[in-house]
């Protein structure tokens, strides 16, 4: 018997094997990889249905916004959860149909274990808070906060992390072991202050009617009374600085719902000073009630310096910023 093989002998040798490979992969391994993939695929639609239905269901019995909002959350962890965990228990039953050996992963998954523990502390720290973000309910898909340095609206979120899109339109990827204060602007109430400043000569009871009754009148209009949770309140005068007298105007409202009816209370304001004749504010100027009662047009006020031109100045007049004569 002739131990030479040539070539033509070798590759029909080799066409052999790999015919007889091939018919058994198409025999035995393929149906199970296209049954495997089918069942998980199967899965994934029942979890989404179950995940969508869920979501129906509670939209349609009329659930609090927060609440619809937290069973949101909720739904957005648990399908990727879900997913998860269906696309690894899939590629467990297909990797070694397809030829690779498991058995030496899982002798050395304990050592791995450990290295990947050690490397990976970041994530189980998001992870662990992520779960306590959704089990305190700290906040929601939908809510408007502040973590971590950023603020806007939460887009969506997971077990590692929390995405956060501003008013600008950057999106914010904060992963959640960076959380350690929350700041919800989007719980229970807002309340808004508008600081009004008015000239030191208006009256402070007038200015007072005057912004009550502005106030009230945003209050009781149909665009905005739905807006309100309270009455606006006035805290009468809060600051003097120069002829500047400083007016707060508080407005309850629902919560991160307080910007429309601020913006037209701040317009109406500005409307109903100007009708009634009384300045705005200014920490620079000064207030001399005896100036307009003398008439005098040409004169500053007492206390105001007025620049003094150098060329036109008279001989033994007190430059004011100097004290000097010129």
């Amino acid at each position: 018997m002739s131990l030479w093989v040539g070539p033509r002998e070798f590759f029909q040798t080799l066409d052999q094997k790999w015919l007889t490979d091939l018919q058994e992969f198409l025999h035995s391994a393929l149906p199970k990889i296209v049954i495997t993939a089918i069942v998980a695929w199967i899965m994934i639609r029942i979890l989404n249905f179950i995940i969508g239905h869920v979501l129906k269901v509670a939209d349609r019995h009329g659930a609090g916004a927060g609440h619809l909002a937290q069973i949101r959350t909720l739904a957005s962890v648990i399908r990727a959860t879900g997913i998860g965990i269906i696309g690894f228990l899939a590629a467990l039953e297909i990797l070694p149909l397809l030829g690779f050996k498991l058995e030496p992963l899982i002798a050395s998954a304990g050592v791995a274990g450990v290295a990947l523990g050690l490397a990976a502390q970041t994530i189980v720290k998001d992870c662990l808070n992520g779960i306590l973000i959704l089990l305190e309910n700290q906040y929601n898909v939908g809510d408007v906060i502040r973590v971590a340095g950023v603020s806007g609206t939460v887009e969506a979120m997971s077990l590692r992390k929390t995405q956060v899109r501003d008013g600008d339109g950057t999106l914010y990827l904060v992963p959640n072991s960076q959380i350690t204060t929350v700041a919800n602007v989007t719980r229970d109430f807002s309340i808004a202050t508008i600081n009004v400043s008015v000239d030191f000569s208006a009256d402070p009871d007038k200015v007072l009617a005057l912004l009550k009754q502005v106030a009230m009148g945003v209050r009781n209009d149909p665009a905005y009374k739905d807006v309100f949770l309270a009455d606006p309140n006035l805290l009468g005068v809060d600051a003097i600085r120069g002829s500047q007298i400083i007016y707060p105007v508080q407005l309850r409202t629902k919560a991160n719902q307080q910007w429309a009816a601020m913006r037209e209370t701040q317009r109406r304001i500005r409307i109903a000073l100007a009708e009634n004749n009384m300045l705005p504010g200014d920490p620079l100027r000064v207030f001399n009630p005896g100036f307009e009662e003398r008439g005098a047009t040409t004169e500053p006020p007492a206390g105001e310096i007025r620049p003094v031109d150098p060329t036109t100045a008279k001989p033994n007049e007190i430059n004011p910023f100097t004290g000097e004569g010129m």
